[in-house]
């Protein structure tokens, strides 16, 4: 039976018989706008049914049979973005003060920044970013696993958030008024918890059975 094929960043649909694939986008940006060629001509060359638009800001082509995902790949010049795999899923950027009137804080760079160094690495279980400019926080922040909110005075953290499944979880604040550095340290800092635990389930259940406050300690806060 056809199963997903992880290292070629292809998801098995429906039908049981052709795949998907969501080549990355950090952050939604997109500055080459021959990509946007590219896409729409692999698409038609290989019979796609459908680009979607997904939550991770990419844009999935749907509907390819497995013989042509390496062509697939190779025409389009891009990577794969880390749709399925126990790692980090994905950063979702919104467009922070280089595109947005009522931004208060940098979420491209910050966001761009940890898409560099996080999108794809290897972890116990999935986890998702959201980096959003301003308290509107139209990245969905507070339901990720690890959310930045810019205010006036600088980032709000929080952790162990996620809206998928039946009981979805609000991640909880954990530090506030930090600058860029101070913000992706951090980062870093919860990253390394969830690694060294090592359990395979979802960052806000780990913290919900250890408790917040040991959490916190344990991440020198």
């Amino acid at each position: 039976m056809a199963e997903d094929i992880l290292e070629k960043g292809a998801i098995l649909q429906r039908d049981k018989a052709t795949f998907a694939i969501a080549p990355h986008i950090p952050g939604g940006i997109i500055t080459d706008f021959d990509m946007l060629r590219r896409l729409a001509d692999v698409a038609e060359k290989y019979q796609v049914k459908a680009i979607k638009l997904t939550s991770a800001q990419r844009m999935a082509l749907v509907g390819l049979q497995e013989a042509d995902l390496d062509q697939v790949w190779h025409e389009l010049g891009m990577m794969p973005g880390a749709a399925i795999g126990l790692c980090v899923r994905s950063v979702k950027i919104c467009p922070g003060t280089d595109f947005c009137r009522i931004g208060l804080q940098d979420a491209v760079k910050v966001g761009l920044a940890l898409d560099s160094k996080y999108h794809g690495f290897e972890l116990p279980y999935k986890l998702k970013i959201g980096v959003s400019g301003c308290p509107n926080s139209c990245s969905e922040s507070a339901g990720k696993d690890i959310g930045l909110v810019g205010f006036k005075n600088g980032w709000q953290v929080s952790a162990g958030g996620f809206l998928s499944g039946i009981k979805p979880r609000l991640g909880d604040v954990i530090a506030a008024d930090l600058d860029d550095y101070q913000a992706m340290q951090l980062v870093d800092r919860i990253i390394e918890w969830y690694i060294k635990v090592n359990k395979k389930r979802r960052l806000g259940k780990i913290i919900d059975e250890v408790g917040l406050e040991t959490f916190k300690q344990e991440l020198g806060l």
